[in-house]
C-alpha cells in the first residue's frame, strides 16, 4: 500500500538532475505545450513540493517517449505531470470505480485497468520517502488510532518507485486537452520493511531504468518481483507525528522525527 509520500523538489530541477526534457506545464497553464499529443494533462496543474502527496494530486513522472515528429529517433527521458489515480483509456466517465491509485505488481498484467499500461506505458514516480501506518493503542474515548511512520533512504537519495500510466480522452468534450493519469506499482515488503507494512511501493533502481520505460518493448518479468533485500536496508524508518493524517497539513515539519528537539 502506498497511499501518501513526499517529494521535495520541482521539475525542472529534477530533468536537469536525470537529464531529461522538462515537460511539465508551468503553474496555472494546465494545456502544457502538447508536443506529442499525450503530454498534456487537463485538470491537472503544475506538481512540486509537497510534503503530503495524496491521491488525485497532480505529481511527477519519468517516462521514456520517442518524439512525435521522429518517431524511429531514439527516446528520451520526459519529466510529465499526472493525476495519481489511474484512469483507463476506455473509462467512460473522470471519477466513477474505483481510485486506482495502486497496483500489485503480481496481477496488473492481468488486470483490464492495467493490462495495455504494463504493455507498453510503464514510468517512473520520484519521491524523497512514503508513509504508512500501524494500529496503535486506543485513544481516550476508545476509538483505534493508527501510527504514522515514513519510509525514506539513509543517505537521503531520491527513490523512484515503479509505476504505470495511462491517456484518457473526455468523449463529451473532443476539445478537452487529454488527461494523464498514473499508479504506483506495490509490492511484497522485504527486511525490515515488513514491521509496519506487508505492502511497499515497488523502488525501480537506476540499473533497471532503460529497461522499465523502454517504450518499445514489454518489461522484464524480474522487474516486477520485490526488490532485495539490501535495498530495504538502505531505507531508514521513522515514526512521524499524526500531522500528516490529515490532507490540508504540508510542510516539512510532517517528517520530523517523534520526540525529535
Amino acid at each position: 500500500m502506498c497511499g501518501r509520500y513526499a517529494v521535495t523538489t520541482d521539475p525542472a530541477k529534477l530533468a536537469a538532475e536525470i537529464d531529461a526534457v522538462n515537460e511539465v506545464p508551468a503553474p496555472l497553464d494546465p494545456a502544457g505545450d502538447g508536443a506529442d499529443g499525450d503530454n498534456r494533462a487537463a485538470a491537472v496543474r503544475s506538481p512540486g513540493v509537497n510534503y503530503n502527496v495524496a491521491p488525485t494530486t497532480s505529481v511527477m513522472t519519468v517516462v521514456k517517449r520517442h518524439s512525435p515528429d521522429d518517431p524511429d529517433d531514439d527516446p528520451l527521458l520526459r519529466v510529465r505531470a499526472m493525476r495519481w489515480g489511474l484512469v483507463p483509456s476506455w473509462a467512460k466517465e473522470l471519477g466513477k470505480g474505483p481510485l486506482l491509485f495502486n497496483a500489485r505488481a503480481e496481477t496488473a498484467a492481468e488486470k483490464s485497468s492495467f493490462r495495455n499500461s504494463v504493455r507498453s506505458k510503464r514510468c517512473l514516480v520520484p519521491m524523497d520517502g512514503w508513509y504508512e501506518w500501524k494500529p496503535g493503542p486506543p485513544d481516550a474515548k476508545g476509538k483505534p488510532t493508527k501510527i504514522p511512520f515514513f519510509m525514506s533512504p539513509h543517505d537521503g537519495t531520491r527513490l523512484f518507485m515503479a509505476g504505470l500510466w495511462s491517456v484518457w480522452h473526455d468523449r463529451s468534450d473532443p476539445d478537452a486537452a487529454p488527461l494523464l493519469s498514473c499508479s504506483i506499482l506495490t509490492t511484497d515488503a522485504v527486511g525490515h520493511l515488513r514491521e509496519v507494512h506487508d505492502r511497499m511501493p515497488l523502488i525501480m533502481p537506476f540499473a533497471n531504468w532503460d529497461a522499465w520505460l523502454d517504450p518499445d518493448h514489454r518489461a522484464p518479468s524480474e522487474l516486477l518481483a520485490p526488490p532485495g533485500e539490501e535495498i530495504a536496508e538502505a531505507i531508514d524508518i521513522r515514526e512521524v507525528a499524526p500531522l500528516v493524517n490529515r490532507v490540508a497539513n504540508n510542510g516539512p515539519d510532517l517528517l520530523a522525527p517523534v520526540g525529535a528537539e
